[in-house]
């Protein structure tokens, strides 16, 4: 007996208990999922009011099942680890996920988007490079193909954007690091590749005018993705030019800070928490590394399941509609501070 109306597939998916991605796959293909699982969905179909969009079903098929998913630079593990949950979503979602990664480079993520664009993908996720994305191919790429922002975000492109919150998460680990020892210096790029740098710089400056202190600022010069590089050369430079004021360093994110922690041991430096040792040094992201670091790293966790999890919803709701959302959509995730032994 039907007792309910249900709108959409997210509600179904709230009320039934069944991901959003297996609801996608049952409707294109029931077959494509196990007996006991069609059993369920189908049950829930006799109890809730839904049926899906049969009219943008059939003018979806005519796209491809591919999923593109553009990341800035894969052999970061951050993008590795993130691009892993999506693909696989994506997969459960019943469609083929394409990975392809711009390198850093603005010249080979308009070839992605072009490439992609070239084979009508029924949507894409990306994670667009920032300040070296070329907005204009962009935008004519979002105006022509569902897109899903992650991780970064530029200006209004896309449908939907899913990210960190970097004003709540710089501002949770500055009050930890000034509540458990001196105020923190800022460890940052001159000018970061990655819009989140500069929205974390700002968080990290308003957190501290609100606690009654001086930002300090230490900026170095780079402008390539070899974070741990930079990290390292301008670690050296700021310990030997006695650029450290106080004990206590936050990196912008956690390759910064892994650099950084190779230039203190070299600089003859202890790295840790006690009388005993010369400095304390905290990053943000929580790298796949950065638990295995000497000390382990104090940083900030971001969720990329419920990151990736939404990103890849989004889309699938834009496909499944056939129509192109009335409103971009931002969804920002808070971080959790992770207390290691190197602050």
């Amino acid at each position: 007996m039907q007792n309910s109306k249900i709108r959409n597939m997210e509600e179904l998916a709230s009320v039934s208990g069944i991901s959003r991605p297996t609801l996608s796959k049952y409707f294109n293909d029931p077959d494509s999922v196990r007996a006991s699982t069609r059993k369920k969905i189908e049950a829930a179909l006799e109890t809730y009011d839904y049926r899906p969009n049969i009219y943008a079903m059939n003018q979806n098929r005519r796209l491809t099942k591919n999923i593109g998913i553009v990341v800035p630079y894969l052999a970061d593990p951050f993008f590795a680890e993130i691009a892993r949950v999506i693909e696989d979503l994506v997969i459960e979602g019943g469609f083929r996920p394409i990975l392809l990664s711009s390198h850093g480079n603005s010249e080979q993520e308009i070839e992605n988007l072009d490439s992609l664009q070239s084979i009508r993908p029924a949507g894409v996720l990306m994670a667009p490079l920032g300040r070296n994305s070329d907005i204009a191919a962009a935008e004519r790429f979002c105006a022509e193909v569902p897109t899903v922002l992650f991780d970064n975000s530029i200006g209004d492109l896309g449908e939907a954007f899913f990210g960190l919150d970097n004003l709540q998460s710089i501002g949770t680990i500055v009050k930890y690091l000034c509540n458990t020892g001196e105020a923190p210096v800022f460890f940052e790029m001159r000018t970061p590749t990655n819009p989140n740098a500069y929205k974390r710089r700002n968080a990290y400056i308003e957190t501290m005018e609100k606690l009654g202190l001086t930002p300090q600022l230490i900026q170095v010069d780079g402008d390539t993705w070899e974070f741990e590089k930079i990290g390292y050369e301008g670690g050296l430079d700021a310990i030997r030019t006695r650029q450290l004021n106080t004990n206590t360093v936050l990196c912008s994110n956690d390759r910064l800070a892994i650099g950084f922690l190779a230039a203190a041991y070299e600089c003859g430096l202890r790295v840790g928490r006690g009388p005993s040792y010369a400095l304390r040094v905290a990053g943000h992201d929580d790298h796949p590394y950065a638990r295995f670091t000497c000390p382990p790293l104090t940083t900030v966790a971001q969720d990329y399941a419920a990151i990736a999890t939404k990103s890849v919803e989004a889309i699938l709701s834009l496909i499944e509609s056939g129509e192109r959302a009335k409103s971009r959509v931002t969804t920002l995730f808070s971080g959790k501070l992770i207390e290691r032994v190197s602050a």
